[in-house]
């Protein structure tokens, strides 16, 4: 155990945010057949199209669980746009780094949080479009 970070183990041990968010703005799924991984992240957007919460399930490795978490703990109180640009990088070094063949763990960080705010923005515009309709 020690190729990983006091801060990878801590948000392994102890994972921040962990759960569903019941009608959450964005859900973004994802898994990687490869080593079975498997994150479901869900957020919270508000009207000023800030991240409010945000919550994961995720069935993996300990690095798989350690992404999932530092991901939510790092778009809570940033807008969409802030948090779409979070990057498996910056998730790595958040964490105090991977081991390389855990790299992939933080890419399905990503790309979860990609698919959220793309469900997000796809529910809005849906939204909007029934609003315009009906008035």
């Amino acid at each position: 155990m020690e190729q990983y970070s006091s801060k990878v183990m801590e948000h392994f041990t102890s994972p921040k945010n962990v759960g569903e968010i019941e009608n959450p703005s964005g859900v973004g799924h994802v898994g990687n057949p490869v080593c079975g991984d498997i994150m479901e992240l869900y957020i919270k957007v508000d009207d000023k199209e800030v991240v409010t919460d945000a919550k994961f399930k995720t069935f993996g490795c300990g690095a798989a669980i350690a992404t999932s978490s530092m991901v939510t703990e790092m778009i809570i109180g940033k807008t969409v746009d802030e948090a779409e640009k979070v990057s498996n990088r910056a998730v790595t070094e958040a964490l105090g780094g991977l081991p390389k063949v855990k790299m992939h763990c933080s890419v399905l960080a990503e790309e979860a949080l990609k698919k959220a705010i793309d469900d997000y923005r796809e529910r809005s515009k849906d939204e909007k479009n029934n609003k315009d309709n009906k008035g």
